[in-house]
Formats: C-alpha cells, sequence, structure tokens
C-alpha cells in the first residue's frame, strides 16, 4: 500500500493545545481486497442496524467496522488531501481519506492503527463520562472546582460587597462544612442562569487577575513580550499565541491547579519564541517549567464542569 497516514493523537489537544500529527510507515502487512470479508459490516445484517448496536458510535457515523473485540461506526468523508486522517473526539471517530483511496486501503489503516483508535475513544468515553459527573446544579449549596480545591455556592441576598456581588468567605467556626462559601448577592428565588452568571462573572475575574500576574511572572524568566491578552470561552482550547504577542487564555482554567495554569501560560508564552512544537519550543517551556509533562497530562485527565 502506498500511502502516508496521518492522525491525531490527543483527543482535544491540550495547546491550545492542539495535538502534534505525525506519519506512520507504510503498513508492513499490505491488505487487499481479496483478503477482507465484504467491507466492515456485519454479514445480513443492514449497515444502519449495524451502526445502531456499535460499541462506538459517531452520530453522523456512514461506515461501521471491527476493531478487535470492539464495532466502530465512524464518520467518513472524502476529501481533498493526500492522506488518510483519523481523529478521536468528544463524538467518536471520524476518518477522512483522498478521493482516489480505495475503501479496502481505508480499511486497512484502521486495523493497522486499531489499538490507537480504541485507547483513544475509551479515553474520550471516560472524558465525557467525567464532565458529565462534574456537571453543576445551579442552585444554593452547589459545589464547583476552583483552583483545584472546591468552593461551595451560597445564595445571600444581604452580602455587602462594593459592586462585585460576589465574595469567596472561609467557612464559620460553627459551619457544617469546611469548603469556602461563594456569597452571591442573589435571592432565594434567583434562578438557575441568574446563579451561574453571577458565579461565571466572579470566575472570570479571578481567572484574568490570577492569569495576568502569571504573564508577567514568566514573561521575563522566557525572554518574551506579551502585548494583549484577553480571556476565551472556546470549547476545546485551552489558549493561543499570536506572533503579534497577542495571548488567549481560557477562563476555565481557574477550575485548575494553580501549576496546571502556569503550564498553559508558559506553553503560550514560549510560542512567541518558537510558532511551532517542536523539540526546541518543548525545552523552552521545560527551561520555565521541568515537570511541564505530568502538567500537560492533568490538563487532559481533570474534569472541569460544562458550561
Amino acid at each position: 500500500m502506498h500511502a502516508l497516514l496521518r492522525y491525531t493523537l490527543d483527543l482535544f489537544g491540550d495547546d491550545a493545545l492542539a495535538s502534534p500529527v505525525v506519519a506512520a510507515a507504510p503498513l508492513a502487512t499490505p491488505v487487499t481486497p481479496a483478503t477482507l470479508v465484504r467491507g466492515p459490516f456485519v454479514a445480513g445484517q443492514p449497515l444502519d442496524q449495524a451502526i445502531e448496536h456499535a460499541h462506538f458510535r459517531h452520530p453522523r457515523a456512514s461506515r461501521e467496522s471491527r476493531l478487535g473485540d470492539a464495532l466502530v461506526a465512524y464518520e467518513f468523508t472524502r476529501a481533498k488531501r493526500r492522506t488518510i486522517g483519523f481523529m478521536v473526539g468528544p463524538e467518536g471517530l471520524v476518518v477522512r481519506a483522498p478521493r482516489w483511496t480505495p475503501l479496502y486501503e481505508v480499511e486497512a489503516a484502521l486495523q493497522e492503527k486499531s489499538a490507537w483508535v480504541l485507547r483513544k475513544l475509551q479515553e474520550s468515553q471516560e472524558r465525557q463520562q467525567r464532565l458529565e459527573s462534574a456537571r453543576i446544579v445551579w442552585q444554593d449549596g452547589a459545589q464547583l472546582p476552583y483552583l483545584g480545591g472546591m468552593i461551595r455556592l451560597v445564595l445571600d441576598p444581604g452580602l455587602q460587597s462594593r459592586g462585585a456581588g460576589a465574595q469567596l468567605l472561609a467557612p464559620s467556626d460553627t459551619a457544617l462544612t469546611s469548603i469556602p462559601g461563594l456569597h452571591l448577592r442573589l435571592a432565594d428565588t434567583a434562578t438557575a442562569q441568574q446563579i451561574r452568571d453571577a458565579a461565571q462573572s466572579w470566575l472570570m475575574r479571578q481567572a484574568r487577575d490570577n492569569f495576568q500576574a502569571r504573564l508577567e511572572h514568566f514573561a521575563p524568566l522566557l525572554g518574551v513580550q506579551w502585548k494583549k491578552f484577553r480571556l476565551s470561552s472556546a470549547g476545546t482550547r485551552w489558549g493561543s499565541a499570536s506572533a503579534d504577542g497577542s495571548v488567549r487564555l481560557n477562563w476555565r482554567l481557574i477550575h485548575f491547579r494553580q501549576p496546571v495554569i502556569d503550564y498553559v501560560v508558559a506553553h503560550e508564552l514560549s510560542h512567541l519564541r518558537v510558532m511551532d512544537h517542536s523539540p526546541r519550543f518543548w525545552d523552552t517551556v521545560a527551561s520555565v517549567l521541568p515537570d511541564y509533562a505530568s502538567l500537560r497530562r492533568q490538563l487532559k485527565d481533570d474534569a472541569v464542569p460544562k458550561w
């Protein structure tokens, strides 16, 4: 078989966090049409029915293949590209192939990378389960992560704060919990949307102050200058940096421990020196955070609430 396979190694990218794409060598054992059963479908079973009962099913699945002991229904598209591409995301597996690539080569590529595909599908499924378990019910007493710990929402219409409408207070000596309370100046009848908006507003203020302080800390250490900083609400990217010195950081990073936040800050600032993910880039990150690899894993493994 003559084709290079490009595949994404991580789920969502931690960088801005786009995962590296690598090239694999041609398959060691070529697969021809004669060596495959009739497509990747279950014999005697309609495709739509097979997809419905797949172990991993993309909502827009159009093909299905058995990888090991699992049936994987995936979205398959033809594109103007030179390689077969695999991407595993929250919805499942997406396979993109050049228009001229025969289906048996696509199936052979899947079989060759089946261990990787199944591992990433399992990781994605587990991540989604963690995200669901972290979902917040926006009401008095709800808990949410903040700087690696937990805080508790307290509706406090009598709160005396200077215009902000929210204040983080340590638990009193008589409190039944040791979790700090984020007191929101809201009535007991506040709606879930009002509670969510008030909590998010406070968290975003903390994020802006925290991130800017860390940018000012790491920039001199890395020998770079950032020109503009903005908060981001991106769904799958934790940060980004542009050659003009602009840095964006996702405000939801405020849920993580400070060292994890520092990793993303240092990562994006390092891009102001090296605008790729080459070894020189990672050496730059390591110059200020030698343990960046473990922090990077935490960023991908820890569940944060869905907003």
